[in-house]
């Protein structure tokens, strides 16, 4: 067996903790030990589907009760997870199915296994010819022992593409997994007799399925899991979750802790207990430390221990943890020269902003690159770069994947020396703290400055009316003499011409307060418009299309 599954196994056996699911409306907790139960019997029904070692395996599914039992009897049967896209309301569902369809091709699917609510997807993927395994009717399987699993054998194809159109898929092996778990928990000083998880995260995106699924299903760390679906209906059913359930470590994106701190801020002393939780992983998407600041202020009152509060970094491409802070350190920023930071990439500290007559940027720095993994920055030449010098941030190490699979085959990720290229840029502090400016392939040249997206996006957060995470810098005349940007904001009040006015006006303000120069155009968008990846990134480049 694969140390990944025999672990797993173990913890089966011997675990008394568990998964909760079904909150607020109907919490059932189950062991570990009583979803391999189940998980034995699924793996059966996957056998009669003829599904076995080697194989990959398409799941649509929504509910976490479904989705444990689910991936462990897929691994008990040797294959491999691909989380497909999943459909919503605004959803093309011809477009979807043709992009699915492109997905499942690509992967070599043997089959979808289908749960809710998406059962109505059935006659589609039927249509297409693809094989459909429904969760619902797995329960009946007979008991069926693990297949042998090898470190080498792929666990997960996790979906990382922008555009459903060209889909690429991370493979990441059972080795991969093993060694991620242990950097992840060996950080953090986990300990599974008094630690609790808390997570509404989408299980087809890598913090949610690898760090709040098979990681305590393989260690047997308690977890308390709903759907994103679940959090967005109610905000604040995430503080009430931990305290109810004394959680200690939780994670989401910064639009999420943007909510989150605006919902506590109006609510009743005392109708939350934070006091529990010791992490409060901000990830997936660009850190705000100002939405950090304005958490720690909003949730003083019920508890919150402000050191708790910690910018990470990862992404499929490892697993999932590239560098988190120690226990204890909470966020820690690294005020920098703005213009020699823009000008010729070198991040110099200010040590005393009133002493200095320049312009300044505060970066969120995102932790110590966990154990096992080196890391470098390097320039357009692959030359590596000393400390504090801006350039492309390079990994190495047992967790990294190998390579995708592309609608064109295999694509190795490494290089020769087992190089990944990130496709990010930034730069080390002489503490080792990893800061991450932002995409090299979304950098805005003007006037021989660098200008980093995330830092536009973020002043334009700011202003009042702007839905939180929803602000986006377009590049334009790329590769011009002189490149320029457009800002594309989301808001409630779209269709107030008034407001719309003044979102445009304050917008430009607040950009150019932070950056120094004024964006060509602002456009406001009703909810829901801003093109984003199915794990709820922003898509830079699909965003021009409403410039047009």
């Amino acid at each position: 067996m694969s140390r990944f599954t025999e672990e797993m196994y173990a913890t089966a056996a011997g675990s008394p903790r568990g998964l909760v699911t079904g909150e607020p409306n109907e919490p059932r907790r189950q062991t570990w030990g009583e979803i391999h139960g189940q998980a034995r019997r699924m793996a059966g029904g996957l056998a009669a589907a003829g599904i076995g070692h080697g194989d990959a395996v398409g799941v649509l599914a929504g509910m976490p009760v479904d989705i444990a039992p689910a991936c462990q009897a897929v691994w008990m049967r040797g294959a491999s997870i691909t989380m497909l896209h999943q459909p919503t309301p605004r959803t093309d569902l011809m477009v979807w199915a043709q992009d699915t369809e492109t997905v499942l091709r690509m992967i070599e699917a043997k089959a979808v296994v289908l749960g809710a609510p998406f059962e109505a997807a059935e006659p589609l993927l039927l249509e297409r010819g693809i094989a459909v395994v429904r969760i619902d009717r797995l329960h009946d399987g007979p008991d069926t022992d693990p297949l042998p699993t090898d470190e080498d054998d792929i666990a997960l194809q996790q979906l990382t593409s922008g555009s459903t159109g060209s889909p690429k898929a991370v493979r990441i092996t059972h080795g991969n997994f093993f060694v991620n778990a242990y950097a992840m928990f060996d950080r953090v000083k986990f300990q599974l007799d008094q630690d609790v998880m808390v997570s509404w995260l989408p299980l087809f995106h890598d913090m949610g399925m690898v760090g709040f699924l098979s990681v305590p299903m393989q260690l047997g760390a308690e977890v308390v899991c709903v759907t994103p679906l679940d959090f967005l209906a109610k905000p604040l059913l995430w503080a009430e979750l931990i305290g109810k359930y004394r959680g200690t470590v939780t994670a989401a994106p910064n639009f999420a802790y943007s909510l989150l701190a605006r919902r506590l801020s109006r609510a009743e002393d005392g109708a939350y207990d934070l006091s529990s939780v010791r992490y409060m992983w901000n990830g997936a998407e660009p850190v705000d430390p100002d939405t950090m600041a304005a958490l720690a202020v909003a949730g003083e009152r019920f508890g919150l221990d402000p050191a708790a509060l910690t910018p990470v970094y990862g992404m499929a491409e490892t697993t999932l943890a590239v560098s988190i802070p120690d226990p204890g350190l909470g966020q820690v920023v690294d005020v920098v020269d703005a213009d020699l930071l823009e000008a010729i990439g070198k991040a110099i500290p200010i040590r005393d902003q009133r002493g200095h007559h320049g312009s300044v940027r505060t970066l969120p720095t995102l932790g110590y690159l966990v154990d096992q993994l080196e890391g470098r920055i390097v320039d357009a030449e692959r030359q590596p770069l000393p400390t504090r010098s801006v350039g492309v941030i390079e990994l190495r190490g047992p967790a990294v994947t190998a390579g995708y699979v592309t609608v064109d085959g295999f694509r190795p990720a490494q290089d020769a020396d087992g190089w990944l290229d990130t496709g990010d840029i930034g730069y080390f502090t002489e503490r080792g703290l990893i800061v991450v400016c932002g995409r090299i392939k979304d950098v805005i040249i003007m006037g021989g400055r660098n200008i980093y997206p995330t830092d536009i996006e973020r002043a334009a957060g700011r202003v009042p009316g702007v839905r939180p995470g929803n602000a986006v810098a377009v590049r334009l005349d790329a590769g011009q003499k002189r490149e320029s940007f457009a800002v594309v904001v989301e808001s409630n009040d779209h269709e107030d011409q008034e407001q719309v006015k003044r979102l445009e006006r304050e917008v430009v303000h607040a950009v150019f307060s932070e950056v120094g120069v004024r964006p060509r155009s602002v456009t406001v968008l009703g909810p829901g418009a801003l093109p984003k990846t199915s794990s709820g990134k922003l898509r830079r480049a699909a965003t021009a299309a409403h410039l047009d």
